[in-house]
């Protein structure tokens, strides 16, 4: 992605003394695998650009490591043990001094073993992340299979460390059924092909991403009323992050065993030592099973007790989808 170069001073006022509407400066946090979420924030962006009067800045994370898309196996499962303990990579330099100073700031991430994706926590415990984001405005943008509400928590404390405010939350996830993307997201992580035999594609759908735009126009109004400043939510009714609290019991239960044995694995030794592949593919049999017997007996044992868990399930959603939730009075504005 490519930044908008406009002119202003650091007050945000137009350098060539021209009149206009006061320009306001954003922040775009960038790392994208395999450029879907790359789509997914061009869409969201374009109407910022196209308005002409923000500035718009992309900051693209480069881990000196790289992680490779197509993933090879034991470099997805390498991944497993540092993204459960977010213990950050090294990032090459970035373009941004600290004392920038920005109006919004835009994050968009992956979900990595029910956490945020490695570079972007790199970019969260980097020093300069405190100076660009005390004190700023956020908007995370997470696109993922269907898992990502403990991500998003730790996202949550990742930000508050970093003293910015969480004012909106954006979930695109794959729409196809959960069983199916089972089988359809390793598919497309290992081979780089979303499409297998029959089966729906892999990732987010086309119409999905197309009608992420949405966002961008609420940001953009919600910008020129300096809405920004009141440090509320600017993406309310616009469905833009409805959250399934059934999988919430199958998430703790992951993040547990992603921990416990990330812990283990990591003591054989850091990341990409051949000590790590015994272990490695003793716990993928370990996760296969639990995949098929937690996650099932879960979601099983939830329906049976929908009556007495309805209350809790209810506010647990209500909690989850903060802070823009999941209503949907404003969609006939912002969709065409």
């Amino acid at each position: 992605m490519n930044s908008v170069h406009t002119s202003p001073d650091h007050s945000g006022k137009v350098v060539d003394g021209s009149a206009g509407p006061r320009v306001k400066r954003v922040l775009v946090i960038a790392y994208s695998q395999s450029g879907q979420l790359t789509r997914i924030a061009e869409r969201v962006l374009a109407p910022l650009r196209q308005a002409g009067n923000f500035d718009v800045h992309v900051e693209t994370l480069r881990p000196r490591q790289s992680y490779p898309f197509p993933w090879t196996f034991f470099s997805f499962l390498d991944a497993f043990p540092e993204s459960a303990h977010m213990v950050a990579p090294d990032l090459q330099p970035l373009t941004l001094r600290g004392d920038e100073d920005f109006d919004l700031v835009i994050l968009p991430y992956q979900v990595w073993f029910l956490a945020p994706s490695l570079p972007v926590t790199a970019f969260l415990k980097h020093p300069l992340a405190q100076r660009l984001l005390s004190g700023k405005p956020v908007v995370t943008v997470i696109a993922c299979r269907n898992m990502w509400m403990l991500a998003q928590e730790k996202m949550k404390r990742l930000l508050s460390g970093c003293g910015a405010c969480l004012i909106d939350n954006v979930v695109l996830i794959d729409p196809s059924p959960t069983l199916l993307t089972l089988v359809t997201t390793p598919y497309w992580l290992l081979t780089g092909r979303k499409r297998l035999l029959g089966l729906p594609a892999a990732g987010i759908d086309d119409r999905s991403i197309a009608r992420a735009e949405r966002f961008g126009c609420a940001l953009r109004d919600g910008l020129n009323q300096d809405a920004e400043r009141k440090v509320e939510p600017m993406l309310h009714g616009l469905k833009a992050c409805v959250a399934d609290p059934r999988l919430y019991f199958s998430e703790m239960a992951g993040t547990r065993s992603f921990y416990l044995w990330g812990k283990l694995i990591r003591a054989a030794g850091g990341p990409r030592t051949h000590w790590r592949k015994p272990l490695l593919i003793v716990y993928v049999a370990f996760l296969v099973l639990l995949i098929l017997s937690v996650v099932p007996l879960s979601l099983m044992i939830q329906t049976s007790l929908r009556p007495l868990l309805r209350q809790r399930l209810t506010a647990l959603k209500l909690r989850i989808e903060m802070p823009s939730g999941s209503g949907s009075e404003r969609m006939g504005v912002y969709e065409y």
